[in-house]
């Protein structure tokens, strides 16, 4: 520990990091005396009865925070939820660090995505932390796994987004960053394992003038569309033979396909008004 402790400081003093999230901590009231780092505030939540795990989110003592404790009621799950206080002029943001053990069972992974939805309601969110879902393909928004896609149903329930696109540990894409806003995160890198660990170590910048950039989106204009040549499009497909002997997930793609092809040729976009663009879609 004493070795990865100091390769990290060094790390944090030569890059100026204002926040730090870390997963797999393995720290336990024995390292009380050694894992506080000069210039942050410490929030942690290490994992009890059982080897492993633990989270630890270092924020820079000149930003004022506080810990929120989302879901305490509920089944126990390897979280940390921080709100940061916005500078003048700027909203607050809730940075929030998760560990997910890959044999979390349904009831903690419910109790995490109602977390989730309470915290992707506040003006600004950044989830940072191990996933543990190897089979979803973000690219696609698709799982192999009925328990990957309850993830997915989350993200996409709540209006998020997923900002990491490589892999981040051998192959896979473990580690993610959720946020409610379009644009509040960026400048993604990967930067290379600290220690023995097999991460990879992911920076990224929270762009504070994310909120006024979402004036640039673009949404459906329902007033101009085409509705008959919709249905007239989507009638001429053969349902029945394109889906034969298809499952499930594989008729909801086939089906996405075609609505989103005729939805493209039928219903143009406008610019989003400044009035309408901190309304949920």
């Amino acid at each position: 520990m004493g070795n990865k402790q100091e390769e990290l400081e060094t790390c944090v003093c030569l890059q100026g990091y204002d926040i730090i999230g870390i997963t797999e901590t393995w720290w336990d009231s024995s390292y009380d005396w050694s894992v506080g780092m000069e210039g942050y505030r410490l929030f942690r939540k290490d994992r009890q009865g059982r080897q492993g795990g633990g989270i630890a989110l270092y924020v820079n003592d000149q930003l004022e925070c506080m810990e929120l404790h989302l879901g305490m009621e509920e089944e126990p799950t390897k979280n940390l939820w921080v709100r940061i206080k916005g500078r003048a002029g700027a909203g607050d943001i809730i940075v929030g660090v998760c560990y997910r053990p890959p044999d979390q069972g349904d009831r903690a992974d419910e109790a995490l995505y109602r977390q989730i939805g309470a915290a992707s309601r506040s003006q600004a969110l950044v989830l940072m932390g191990d996933f543990n879902h190897p089979d979803i393909c973000w690219r696609d928004n698709t799982a192999e796994r009925k328990r990957s896609g309850k993830l997915l149903e989350c993200v996409s329930g709540d209006f998020l987004f997923q900002v990491i696109e490589e892999p981040t540990r051998r192959g896979a894409m473990l580690d993610l960053i959720l946020t409610n806003k379009e644009g509040l995160v960026g400048d993604v890198k990967l930067k290379g394992s600290l220690g023995c660990n097999d991460h990879e170590m992911v920076e990224f910048r929270i762009l504070r003038a994310a909120r006024r950039a979402l004036s640039k989106l673009t949404t459906l204009d329902f007033s101009r569309a085409d509705f008959g040549l919709f249905r007239d499009l989507l009638g001429r497909i053969p349902w029945g033979k394109a889906l034969e002997g298809r499952g499930a997930q594989d008729s909801w793609l086939i089906f996405k396909g075609h609505f989103l092809q005729a939805q493209e040729r039928c219903i143009p976009t406008k610019r989003k008004s400044s009035k309408t663009t901190k309304r949920l879609p």
